[in-house]
């Protein structure tokens, strides 16, 4: 690729507010500056979903200097936290080189310097130390579109082990940057789209060490707001926010700010942004700890990809988010159903992709005062089994870690049909080949859906297993689960069987085994 032209960019935010919904939990374990409150990759998150989000939104034959600049917008609006701030101000920089060419070098250079512009007070080793080391190596390539992403990309790793050396609290907690770990991943899913290259995860550096991150809680409040106002007033306001606290960030332009403080008392600091200008989305949080409210309902969100699946989930109690198969619910639906549920609000994602969303819509929902419990179900089947031992009498905590267990009991597997020539873990597939896969990976290939049915169960309560879920999809033929049932009886008939219409596209058949 030479050019990053709009159907580029559109990629590249999907993928990497993608890879950093599967890396936000490690991303957030890494998290003890400027203070260890465990979220900076969900807000690496949620600020890049929000990019993507805004550009997906545009027509498909916009000029690229309408996606640039949309990009740059949905960042700046949905920038949370710290890392998040900053990481939209890089994104700035590159939407106003590469906006108008493809000179991936000027727009590297570019971000690192506004990044660091928009921060009061820098600090080395964090995002933008990574940020810096980026546009000083790249600016000696010479090559094209693609080297240069590559070259970012492998120095926003190295940049990223060197932040122990450069920051002592991260050295003391074993941990690199959790902001600089979210930009890699961030550069790499670039050169990714660039280069054509598959990745199927980026991985983020483990903790080294078991030590308690060693950081002090000096400010009481995290406050963030978008502002309307000059840039001399913006100045002012700059000044006067940076003699009331710390970690101060603010980005933006053109009459619109983000502006992120950490600050001992509140609500002076969102009186100054009222003397400058107006500020609205305005967002605290208390820094030294997080409460929790159990004095209303108890409730649990199930996501579901076929009508069956979701009148199931609603005899049982739960509030549904719809979602077609293959893809992921909106977070403003999320968002929505967990408010609805209650007080107390535990998540069952059912998908992998979903629990990005449902992460990030429940970390929104906390500011509200919200306790959700995101729960680990990667499947419909788990699920099920989770939903099935929920007591909304026990306390919160024990409900969770029940549903939770029955979850984490319950192998998963499912019926589909190859598409397309492949290489499985099972050997070779072709177009028309029915594929049984266990716990997301493929066991038995197949002929038809009755044979490769009995297969993956016969392997899945090979090794223990007292109850059989079958949820039948909308292309199941009749006759499936009631082979399925003839043949447990005669091999298994000490194990139980339930059946349920799912009408899910996709799968066939969807296979639970407790």
């Amino acid at each position: 690729m030479e050019v990053l032209d709009p159907p580029a960019v559109r990629r590249w935010a999907r993928l990497a507010a993608d890879a950093l919904g599967r890396a936000r939990a490690d991303i957030d374990a890494l998290n003890v500056f400027p203070v260890a409150d465990g979220d900076t990759g969900t807000n690496l998150y949620l600020t890049m979903l929000s990019a993507a989000e805004a550009v997906e939104s545009l027509p498909d034959d916009v000029d690229v200097a309408i996606v640039w600049q949309t990009l740059s917008y949905g960042a700046l609006v949905g920038a949370r936290g710290n890392s998040g701030v900053i990481v939209s101000q890089a994104l700035r920089g590159l939407a106003e080189v590469l906006k108008d060419g493809s000179d991936l070098r000027a727009g590297l250079a570019r971000a690192a310097a506004l990044a660091r512009q928009s921060v009061a007070r820098p600090v080395e080793g964090t995002v933008l130390s990574v940020l810096s080391a980026v546009a000083r190596a790249v600016q000696g390539e010479e090559n094209g579109l693609a080297e240069v992403a590559r070259r970012a990309a492998e120095e926003a790793r190295a940049a990223l082990r060197r932040t122990p050396e450069q920051l002592d609290v991260l050295a003391r907690s074993g941990v690199v940057d959790a902001g600089g770990a979210g930009l890699a991943i961030v550069l790499e899913s670039l050169a990714t789209v660039i280069t054509g290259a598959q990745r199927e995860r980026y991985d983020v550096p483990a903790p080294t060490s078991r030590v308690t991150p060693m950081t002090e809680v000096g400010a009481g409040y995290e406050v963030m707001y978008l502002l309307d106002a000059d840039d001399q007033a913006v100045a002012r306001l700059r000044a006067e926010l940076d003699a009331m606290g710390d970690s101060l960030v603010m980005v933006g332009g053109e009459g619109l700010w983000n502006v992120h403080v950490h600050v001992d008392e509140a609500g002076p600091a969102i009186e100054a942004a009222l003397r400058v200008g107006r500020p609205h989305r305005i967002r605290v949080t208390y820094l030294a700890e997080r409460t929790h409210r159990a004095d209303a309902g108890r409730g649990v969100v199930a996501v579901a990809a076929g009508d069956g699946i979701a009148a199931l989930f609603e005899e049982c109690g739960a509030v549904v988010v719809r979602r077609e198969p293959g893809t992921r619910p909106a977070l403003p639906a999320m968002l929505a159903a967990i408010r609805q549920a209650g007080r107390e609000v535990a998540v069952l994602p059912n998908d992998e992709r979903s629990g990005a969303v449902a992460a990030a819509a429940a970390e929104i929902a906390r500011e509200d005062g919200v306790v959700v419990s995101v729960l680990p179900t990667k499947a419909t089947v788990q699920g099920l089994a989770a939903l099935a031992v929920h007591d909304p009498l026990r306390r919160f905590d024990d409900d969770v870690v029940a549903m939770t267990d029955a979850a984490s009991h319950t192998r998963h597997g499912h019926l589909t049909v190859a598409d397309r020539h492949g290489v499985t873990s099972a050997g070779l597939c072709s177009p028309g080949d029915v594929l049984g896969l266990i716990d997301g990976d493929v066991a038995v290939i197949g002929d038809t859906l009755d044979s490769v049915a009995t297969l993956l169960i016969e392997r899945m309560v090979a090794g223990g297993g007292e109850l059989v879920t079958l949820v039948t999809g909308a292309q199941a033929p009749p006759a499936l689960a009631a082979g399925v049932e003839e043949h447990l009886g005669r091999t298994r008939p000490d194990v139980d069987l339930v059946v349920y219409d799912g009408e899910q596209g996709g799968y066939p058949l969807l296979i639970g085994v407790e």
